[in-house]
């Protein structure tokens, strides 16, 4: 008798996927969510996250329930190591899918040996919790088809049909209250909107500052029926937008002060932009989740290929890789190889991306 005949006779088959770290790994995941839910509608399927980001999945139709660890649990090994055992052991689980795989994580598998999948990354440590394992990733596959790959052990069950779409869901009221919000803001929701990301929490994943202030204000005079946002963060980033604001002339077409108050709000947000422009990061993964188009500069050691997944939604990045071979970037400092990117480069290409739309 196997898993699915079992599990539909008796109760319930009951996933756990466990996937800590930032909120870009964890929107990405939602691939493999959407995977098991597809292949398996009837399963209960839990998710393992940390607390801040938490928020963002709530409701989400692939997720049945959201399992929460706060930074101060994480780091208190005897609290982690009883709420990990608690965690497994009132909830029986037919599959745990361990998407991190490192000695803390393994102990979700390692305490519930009882468990027939325990799905983890091949390592020399890890056979002491999984059964079941999958390679590292690498570089020849989108970060999305690798996370989707974690369900090829369940093909023992049934053929499974893979879902390379990550998604995030808010309700119908909290994207009518953001469209309400854009309007008092003077937003025309009639015409076309940027959402630009003119910088980023790191300082080394910031392209060059006055080139992009050069590709927009170019991008202003050749479309000036566009209304751009700025995205940021309060603090830094806040301060490196304005400064932008104010090298561009402090342009009416900049709405500098519109601001999604969380990351659902952003996803809110993501609905009413044409599209994504800027520094690749955790926001471009909530905006195509939310069916934005995105076009951003990468930063150098970030692979197009894994980071910018090709789905339904049109996707592009720019890339010191796109000017150079592996061995002319292996000897080149981080600076030179962002100084592959020309400003001429990044608005030839945005301007034929708007023309695409």
């Amino acid at each position: 008798m196997n898993l699915v005949t079992q599990t539909a006779e008796n109760r319930i088959m009951k996933i756990l996927v466990i996937r800590f770290r930032q909120m870009g790994d964890a929107i990405l995941a939602t691939a493999l969510l959407n995977t098991l839910r597809h292949n398996f509608p009837e399963a209960e399927i839990h998710f393992v996250l940390n607390e801040k980001i938490a928020p963002l999945f709530e409701g989400h139709p692939s997720i049945d329930r959201i399992v929460t660890f706060t930074d101060a649990e994480r780091h208190s090994t005897f609290t982690y190591m009883k709420k990990v055992w608690r965690i497994v052991h009132e909830t029986h689980y037919d599959v745990i899918i361990d998407m991190r795989s490192t000695t803390n994580t393994m102990l979700f598998a390692l305490f519930s040996p009882n468990t027939k999948y325990r799905i983890g990354v091949k390592k020399g440590y890890t056979r002491l919790a999984f059964n079941k394992f999958i390679d590292k990733c690498g570089t020849k596959r989108s970060m999305v088809e690798y996370d989707v790959s974690y369900t090829n052990p369940l093909n023992e069950l049934k053929k499974i049909i893979p879902v390379n779409e990550f998604t995030l869901n808010i309700t119908d009221k909290e994207k009518t209250d953001f469209g309400e919000y854009l309007k008092t803001q003077g937003i025309d929701l009639e015409k076309p909107v940027m959402l630009a990301n003119v910088t980023a929490k790191l300082a080394n994943k910031v392209w060059d500052e006055e080139r992009m202030v050069w590709v927009l204000d170019q991008f202003m005079k050749q479309y000036p029926e566009y209304q751009i946002i700025f995205n940021y963060a309060p603090g830094q980033e806040e301060a490196n937008a304005r400064r932008i604001y104010e090298k561009l002339g402090n342009p009416k077409q900049v709405f500098i002060d519109v601001q999604a108050r969380s990351s659902r709000q952003l996803v809110a947000m993501g609905h009413y932009m044409t599209f994504f422009f800027g520094n690749e990061g955790g926001a471009r993964h909530i905006m195509h989740a939310a069916g934005c188009p995105s076009l951003v500069v990468c930063a150098p050691g970030n692979s197009k290929k894994v980071w910018i997944p090709q789905t339904s939604v049109p996707a592009l990045g720019i890339s010191p890789a796109d000017f150079a071979t592996e061995q002319q970037l292996a000897e080149m400092t981080r600076e030179q190889q962002y100084a592959l990117i020309t400003k001429e480069s990044v608005w030839n290409k945005l301007n034929e991306f708007t023309n695409s739309l």
